[in-house]
């Protein structure tokens, strides 16, 4: 299949309300294409759509799918969908949201994939900055709102198209990357991967994909990475810390928001010094991977390292929603244990007084898998809320829930408290945070609206 055949043709999206889906929606748009689509809610996505002129419906009914030349489906549509059902029963072509991404890298004569189980979009919205600010006009596609795009898409005009290369249910294989970044490899998505070694040959086949001209970016500070690397046919350029890397940060230092300054080396001879405004370690490594792959393009590195001192982040990564109470409140996409790990040290070192994490469990089968890990990611929390657990594209099983997260949580002695809805939560935050204190609400569910009703109710009345 080739996609430009498709331009000027009506495509239809399933599940369009997503960050992808509806990115890719309005990117095909923009190409011409007659663009409809569902998901089961409206969302401030499907509004923007609507405003460039996309047909959008609430609920699955196959008659909205009548008249499609394509049908576009995200991984967590099933095929007893009833407007898959009505395609396969009308003879509409019908392709995942990933396969779609590879046809459009196809037309693409640079094309970069980010992977890795932890900081996928943040890095790739910084690549994307880097890219933009040198004036290479790129295409993008990020998996979550970038405000320096005022989405998460953009059309250029030039031969560079950067985007998010998802591991949930190998999607990324279906990509054709001219250049490969991994950033990490770690345990997810365990309903589809049998363990971590299925999980680390998934992305050594990602990595094969890339042509033998091509080059694969990989941290070398992480050895299932590192090991991945030596396998490979194509190029390779390792980033990170510690001493064995090709692209690494020297002479580091962190201000008191746990931000990074550093200088930036290949081989030992410095490229350029930069003050990073997103803290931690993790963001540190995000950008090196984007030095590493601008270093490789020749981009002038005044301009990356000024790019890179710029980027302020991505939406839900630790994104700062309201001060309500004079409480700050943030949320944050982190869904495992170690997102949650890391986005709680950057917290801890801002936070003024006490910190509240805010844990929204992610699917019935991640919750079971890495039960005991949740266990230990909350040490930098002074007080727990859980609340249900949001079972996205999974039937409850009857064998699992929040509350015995809580009483294990109890067990190991964290100030832990079952608060099953937003309403519970916000109340509960309300009747104990004092000015001063920090919220950190945490997961890839609809846990962000927690943080709006937050913002919407403002300041708690005086009695």
């Amino acid at each position: 299949m080739d996609i430009q055949d498709y331009f000027g043709k009506h495509l239809y999206f399933i599940g369009i309300g997503g960050s992808s889906m509806s990115g890719l929606a309005r990117l095909m748009s923009w190409h011409g294409c007659k663009v409809s689509g569902s998901d089961r809610t409206a969302n401030h996505k499907t509004d923007a759509l609507k405003e460039i002129g996309v047909t959008i419906y609430v609920g699955h009914e196959g008659k909205n799918v009548a008249g499609s030349d394509l049908v576009i489906y995200s991984a967590a549509i099933p095929e007893t969908n009833p407007e898959r059902v009505y395609a396969k029963e009308n003879n509409i072509p019908q392709i995942e949201r990933c396969t779609l991404i590879g046809l459009i890298m196809a037309h693409y004569g640079n094309a970069i994939a980010i992977s890795g189980t932890h900081g996928k979009t943040t890095t790739t919205a910084m690549m994307a900055q880097v890219f933009m600010a040198a004036g290479e006009d790129p295409t993008i596609h990020i998996g979550g709102e970038f405000p320096a795009l005022g989405g998460s898409t953009r059309l250029g005009e030039g031969e560079t198209f950067i985007c998010e290369a998802c591991e949930y249910n190998a999607s990324f294989l279906s990509f054709l990357p001219d250049q490969a970044v991994i950033l990490n490899i770690d345990e997810d998505h365990l309903d589809f991967y049998k363990d971590i070694d299925d999980i680390t040959n998934a992305f050594a086949r990602f990595a094969r994909l890339v042509p033998k001209d091509g080059c694969v970016f990989g941290c070398g500070d992480d050895p299932r990475v590192y090991k991945l690397l030596d396998s490979l046919e194509c190029d390779t350029c390792t980033f990170g810390l510690q001493p064995q890397n090709m692209i690494r940060a020297e002479e580091v230092s962190y201000d008191e928001d746990g931000c990074a300054h550093f200088t930036a080396t290949y081989f030992g001879h410095p490229l350029c010094e930069i003050q990073m405004k997103v803290g931690g370690e993790h963001n540190l490594k995000d950008a090196l991977a984007v030095i590493a792959v601008a270093n490789r393009a020749q981009l002038p590195m005044s301009v990356v390292a000024q790019a890179l001192s710029d980027f302020s982040g991505v939406e839900r990564r630790y994104d700062l929603t309201s001060v309500t109470d004079g409480v700050k409140v943030y949320t944050d996409y982190g869904h495992n244990p170690t997102e949650t790990a890391t986005v709680l040290g950057v917290a801890r070192k801002q936070a003024k007084k006490r910190l509240w994490a805010v844990l929204q469990p992610h699917t019935y089968s991640r919750t079971k898998t890495l039960f005991h890990q949740w266990l230990e990611c909350f040490d930098d929390a002074d007080e727990i809320l859980v609340t249900d657990i949001c079972g996205a594209r999974e039937v409850d099983p009857g064998d699992i829930n929040s509350g015995m997260l809580v009483d294990a949580m109890l067990k190991k002695g964290l100030n832990a408290h079952l608060t099953p809805s937003f309403d519970d939560t916000e109340a509960y935050l309300r009747a104990h945070w004092q000015p001063g204190d920090s919220v950190v609400t945490l997961g890839c569910g609809d846990i962000y609206l927690l943080n709006e009703q937050i913002a919407a109710h403002g300041d708690t009345p005086k009695a």
